[in-house]
């Protein structure tokens, strides 16, 4: 207790004792170093501690939270059967045997295509560069900037050209193979816990309302429900978002004729599940990929995808997203980048629930006590 904690209406004699509990710590500090020091290492190398046993369970840790965050996704589409007459546990049914259904189509119809695609591509890199430096178009840019971009191409042919290399990426072959085995194990892990967190989230709710005192637990329930169906929202808008901008990347490619198209609509998939950058970011790059098969191809596919952005940007998204808590653009790129940096794609996902919960309890809980304060 100190002077600080103490508020200036109460007692005189509250606040003596308040002043002297904050000179007797202080005089243990001064008469007592050694004491002191001891209990500040103690508590240096307990922090020390958690932060190794922190680091040490991070994967897990963000297997619960992908869990956590796709079992909100999935739960407004169980409430809403139940709006139509069907039990929770019929919903809980038929909602889990969709969301393994469309995981084993992803897994053994949609990947298999999509990794084969991929590696005729880069095989068909150098190929693609030999034929580039030999257009009309590489020798005008040669003849203006000189043989700068050669180099590079050559460089690059080189690089794909050479299948150790695209080994290594991966950190070789052994590297490879446990990767392939974590991911599998962690997907099963994910899968597991989704499905245990989907069946128990009403019961998890409620243990977490029973846990604050009874006068604030109507107003925690009625902010935790709006988060959860805030996050629950907006997962599933950008989950459609995203199949909506897969489904027409891979059309695209397929009438284009753009080589890879599954792998290309996969890629679409997951890059735009990214908010507001994820678009933007999958345009540059299928662009750019587009240029190896052909120029003019990649300038039809710039344009139409440039197209189809608007009409998602100004149509789809009003309507698919009206039900998620607004977000400023300038917060959404942030945290996007923020997400992004520490956890990778699933960072930059999870940031914008996470951002908008953050908004809410700020406005729904300090702002209201920042305005009683006269």
């Amino acid at each position: 207790m100190s002077d600080a904690t103490v508020p200036e209406e109460s007692p005189p004699r509250l606040r003596r004792a308040a002043r002297a509990v904050r000179q007797r710590s202080i005089q243990i500090t001064i008469t007592r170093p050694l004491l002191f020091g001891f209990a500040l290492v103690l508590g240096g190398l307990g922090a020390f501690v958690l932060g190794v046993a922190a680091s040490s369970v991070a994967t897990i840790l963000i297997y619960i939270a992908i869990a956590i965050f796709v079992a909100l996704g999935l739960d407004p589409v169980i409430r809403w059967l139940e709006a139509h007459r069907v039990s929770r546990t019929r919903g809980l049914l038929i909602v889990s045997g969709g969301f393994l259904v469309f995981l084993a189509v992803v897994i053994g119809v949609i990947l298999p295509p999509a990794m084969v695609q991929l590696g005729a591509f880069a095989r068909s890199i150098p190929a693609a560069i030999a034929d580039f430096r030999v257009s009309d178009a590489y020798a005008a840019f040669e003849a203006q900037v000189g043989d700068v971009l050669g180099t590079a191409l050559d460089d690059l042919a080189a690089f794909f050209a050479d299948p150790g290399n695209l080994l290594a990426v991966g950190g070789g072959v052994l590297a490879v193979g446990f990767g392939v085995g974590n991911a599998i194990s962690g997907a099963l892990i994910v899968v597991v816990l989704t499905l245990y967190f989907l069946a128990s989230l009403s019961s998890m709710k409620s243990a977490f309302y029973s846990l604050a005192p009874a006068r604030d637990r109507d107003r925690l329930r009625s902010l935790t429900e709006q988060i959860t169906d805030s996050i629950g929202g907006y997962l599933i808008g950008m989950v459609v978002l995203a199949a909506c901008n897969a489904l027409f990347a891979t059309l695209l490619h397929l009438v284009l004729g753009l080589p890879a198209p599954a792998f290309m609509g996969l890629a679409a998939f997951l890059i735009t599940l990214i908010p507001l950058i994820g678009p933007v970011t999958y345009w540059i790059f299928a662009s750019i990929v587009a240029l190896f098969a052909d120029p003019l191809l990649a300038l039809i596919f710039s344009v139409l995808y440039l197209i189809y952005m608007q009409f998602e940007a100004y149509l789809l998204t009003p309507r698919i997203m009206n039900k998620a808590i607004a977000v400023p653009g300038s917060l959404v790129i942030i945290g996007a980048l923020i997400g992004g940096a520490l956890l990778g794609l699933l960072g930059a996902l999870v940031s914008i629930p996470v951002t908008a919960a953050i908004l809410l309890i700020i406005k729904q809980v300090h702002i209201p006590r920042q305005n009683a304060k006269t």
